[in-house]
């Protein structure tokens, strides 16, 4: 085995939700992901996210408690940052401003209980 990998890519990635109705309209209606999976016992929704990693919404019962500075969070690849900004403004989202550097141009995007998430274009 030392010579095998044990982990084979990143399979999907858990975001913690108050409310798991309300969670999963959001990211369906704002950024326009589509459920692929919904246990309403464990209160789980399973998200396609177009690409090979999904978005695990699960509710918690717990606070969630939110840092953009030291919290971990998916970055979601776009073409256009301006124009994605531009769209999820007009759906009502909450983002930020454009940062840009010589590499990407990116923002951040939170959703209902303030979870980041982030749009990233890299330059071509």
């Amino acid at each position: 085995m030392s010579n095998k990998k044990i982990l084979q890519g990143i399979d999907t990635v858990i975001i913690r939700v108050s409310d798991i109705t309300v969670s999963k309209k959001w990211y369906g209606e704002k950024l326009g992901l589509i459920p692929i999976w919904d246990d309403q016992n464990m209160k789980l929704v399973v998200m396609d996210t177009d690409g090979p990693t999904s978005i695990t919404l699960w509710q918690t019962n717990s606070e969630i408690i939110n840092n953009k500075d030291t919290a971990s969070y998916p970055i979601f690849r776009v073409i256009d940052a301006d124009e994605s900004r531009n769209e999820l403004i007009k759906r009502g989202v909450n983002v930020t401003e454009i940062i840009e550097d010589n590499v990407v141009r990116y923002f951040q995007i939170f959703d209902p209980d303030g979870n980041v998430l982030e749009a990233c274009q890299v330059h071509e």
